[in-house]
């Protein structure tokens, strides 16, 4: 991932007029494809030569050191022999020999003798003889008899448990020659002059406690580092902005014993030094003209230039953490352990999804994005809910529309890359979205580009030229106006939103056309259901009519159809009030499915049966007719007997709801026949049930219910449901909506809410003798 400063202008501008005349637009495109095709080929094959080079620095890197061989020290008696023939060939007389005679006892002098060749060596000491000689002169220099090898001792350490079960582990044992305790002592002390070594105790030959002794010292060191560096940073930013890449260099730690969490420490402390010390803008590239100023100015830029460029490096060092973790890749420098690269990634996902949140201004927060984006589909559970809790206050708390914008993109493009294939909770982060209104389509978008620059020319001939002036610098004062107060303008603000949601509805759409059988399917309908007054009218009808369909094909739940339900009323009832459409195929199919809903089952189906009873019966009760609202009052009774608490009591009020909406349901209460026919409670058609012939019998048993709450709102409806009197509830509970209700006395921890108060206690009474 490349991490620029400011994103790239694109390298083939727009031909001017006079190319496009001499030049086909097939022809134009056909050389743009050309020049994005050689320099995508000469980036694959820098990316290939920069494989290629790391590679052979890593296989550097992996290969062991081989031992420095050590001889062993001549005799005198070999060194005196060797330099009395030195002085015997420089005694010679070189004036009475001939000068052949001299270069051959010169030569033979250079020749290694044959006291000093080594013998276990089967190779030719002297230049290549002929092949028929070199097994001869093999054969004689072989060794007569081979010396053994002596066994080491070795030490059995603690084993290792691993999932094919238990790794021993041993050492061998260090043993320290007496011919080499000589030349150690020499070493020691010159170590000990020059500085390098303060302890000469092997760290193998330590004790369990001693080893934890020292690592508890490291690492109170490092710790003290860490807080040094991060308070000089704190105190004095911009002179002490060096020390930043001081403490960031921490991260490469490579003490074994520390390692792990020294890097934890350094991540989370540069987190909270980053978001202390980042300004509230964006830092840009300075021009060759800015450089030159005065010292001052030159101070600030030069403390934004390494501010961003750690920014940048530390970053990277995050991401590099997560992908090694993701594709387990083991170091050359065996630091870090595989076993620790989960903990290392975990805290690196946090530093991640905090700098996501607290710093969407600064640079590089789209590489922020991506990264923490395709993350949320993470298998690890933690990681994943981590990763969309953060994308979700993101979008809670993004208020100009341009991170919510970059977080949409790249989450329609994890949903297309991997075919649909991921997790509810990435789709449902996006009812998070701070969108109320959107950029409406004008009349002058359908015009074409001449009649829109002659209405223009139009409204410039209706100005005299005063006028024009006047107008240009009222807009120049408006747009200095809008930049000192750092405000956003209203107009890109619509047009950010518009093009969000565009994204949105795309990723829905996208979904009901080709995965109507996955699991996202209630995420898409939950948040069409969210958005669809923001939905463009030329798709209403399309879209009533997939979701009909998509109820009458049987392979929804209970409560993806209730999703598709509340999906269609929010599209009707918001623009959709125009259009001439009955949605008595909802009605009825909400009717049939009340009766899914039972004690045994989620609660979760009545929060959303109880917000399409609202938007269905209640804000549109000028589209219900009597019949109609008698039929879901009784079924609603019925129901009231078979869920929990919790339900009961939102059910309850709606039908509280219901009865002030429709005053003339109260006929349900009486025991007389209002018309003809039989009521037939196993029809799922609400017009024809003859809802009107039977009553409340429901709401006797319910006032024997062992929960306080339903019993008092029984008694509430029992009475007619006043608003005031003795059969009136509490003003605290007369105000609060169904759902809200339901919310209030959910039982999430299995407890009694409200809760049941215990048996009184007695007093004893004595008995007095």
């Amino acid at each position: 991932m490349k991490y620029d400063l400011l994103t790239k202008q694109q390298s083939t501008e727009n031909p001017s007029f006079r190319k496009l005349l001499k030049t086909s637009n097939v022809k134009l495109e056909n050389k743009l494809k050309n020049r994005q095709f050689k320099q995508q080929s000469t980036a694959k094959k820098q990316r290939k030569e920069q494989r290629k080079l790391r590679q052979a620095i890593s296989d550097v890197s992996h290969q062991t050191l081989r031992p420095l061989e050590r001889y062993k020290k001549k005799p005198a008696k070999q060194i005196k022999e060797e330099e009395d023939e030195e002085e015997f060939l420089e005694t010679l007389p070189t004036d009475m020999m001939d000068e052949d005679d001299l270069e051959q006892i010169r030569a033979m002098a250079q020749k290694a003798s044959f006291i000093t060749r080594d013998l276990s060596s089967c190779a030719p000491v002297h230049s290549k003889k002929r092949k028929s000689d070199q097994p001869v002169e093999k054969y004689e220099k072989m060794p007569r008899k081979m010396k053994q090898e002596e066994e080491k001792e070795l030490i059995h350490l603690l084993p290792i448990k691993d999932k094919s079960g238990l790794i021993p582990q041993t050492m061998e044992k260090p043993v320290v020659q007496k011919a080499d305790e000589e030349n150690e002592e020499e070493d020691v002390k010159y170590q000990d002059e020059s500085g390098e070594v303060e302890e000469c105790k092997n760290f193998l030959t330590l004790t369990p406690e001693e080893h934890l002794e020292l690592r508890s010292q490291k690492l109170m060191e490092r710790k003290l580092q860490i807080a040094a560096l991060g308070s000089a940073i704190l105190a004095d930013p911009n002179s002490n902005i060096k020390k930043l890449k001081e403490l960031r260099t921490l991260l490469m730690e490579t003490d074994p014993s520390v390692a792990v969490t020294v890097r934890k420490l350094v991540m989370v402390s540069l987190v909270e030094i980053f978001k202390d010390i980042v300004p509230s803008y964006r830092i840009r590239p300075l021009t060759e003209a800015e450089r030159a100023v005065k010292k001052e100015t030159q101070q600030l830029r030069e403390f934004e230039e390494g501010l961003v460029s750690q920014y940048k490096f530390y970053l990277e060092n995050l991401e590099q953490t997560v992908r090694d973790w993701k594709q387990k890749k083991h170091k050359g420098s065996q630091a870090v352990s595989l076993a620790c690269y989960k903990g290392l990634a975990e805290v690196a996902i946090r530093c991640l999804c905090e700098l996501l949140v607290a710093l969407p201004h600064f640079n590089f927060h789209n590489n922020v994005v991506v990264v923490v984006v395709s993350l949320m589909n993470e298998p690890l559970k933690t990681v994943s809910e981590m990763c969309c809790e953060a994308v979700r206050k993101l979008l809670k708390q993004d208020k100009l529309g341009q991170a919510s914008l970059a977080t949409v993109r790249v989450i329609s493009g994890l949903v297309k890359s991997r075919n649909y294939n991921i997790k509810p909770a990435v789709l449902k982060t996006l009812l998070c979205l701070r969108i109320k209104e959107v950029e409406v389509k004008k009349d002058t978008e359908q015009l074409t580009p001449k009649q829109q620059f002659m209405n223009f020319k139009d409204k410039k001939k209706n100005l005299s030229r005063m006028q024009r002036k006047w107008k240009k610098a009222e807009e120049t004062l408006q747009k200095e106006l809008l930049e000192a107060e750092a405000s956003e303008s209203k107009d890109k603000k619509l047009k950010l939103h518009t093009e969000t949601l565009n994204i949105v509805f795309l990723i829905y759409f996208r979904i009901l056309k080709k995965a109507q059988k996955s699991t996202l399917l209630p995420s898409v309908l939950e948040g069409l259901a969210k958005f669809a007054h923001l939905i463009n009218l030329e798709f209403f009808d399309d879209l009533l009519t997939v979701l009909h369909s998509l109820i009458m094909s049987g392979d929804l739940t209970h409560r993806e159809s209730l999703h598709c339900v509340l999906t269609a009323f929010h599209i009707l009832s918001g623009q959709g009030d125009v259009l001439n459409i009955d949605p008595l195929k909802f009605y009825t199919h909400l009717y049939k499915t009340l009766l899914t809903l039972h004690a045994g089952a989620s609660n979760e189906d009545t929060a959303i049966m109880l917000q399409c009873l609202d938007i269905m019966l209640t804000k549109r009760r000028k589209q219900i007719t009597l019949h109609r609202a008698l039929a879901f009052v009784k079924r609603l009774s019925t129901l009231a007997l078979h869920v929990m608490p919790d339900s009961c009591i939102g059910i309850l009020a709606a039908i509280r709801t219901l009865v002030h909406t429709f005053p003339k349901c109260d006929i349900l209460l009486d025991n007389d026949m209002q018309g003809s026919g039989v009521y037939l409670p196993e029809l799922d058609e609400p017009e024809y049930c003859n809802p009107q012939n039977t009553c409340q019998w429901e709401l006797h048993t319910l006032k024997r219910h062992y929960n306080p709450m339903v019993r008092k709102y029984t008694a509430h409806l029992l009475a007619g449901a006043p608003s005031e009197g003795s059969g009136a509830l509490a003003v605290e509970l007369s105000r609060r909506a169904p759902g809200q209700l339901f919310e209030d006395y959910r039982q999430k921890d299995m407890t009694f809410n409200p809760p049941v108060a215990g048996p009184p206690c007695r007093k004893k009474v004595t008995v007095q003798s």
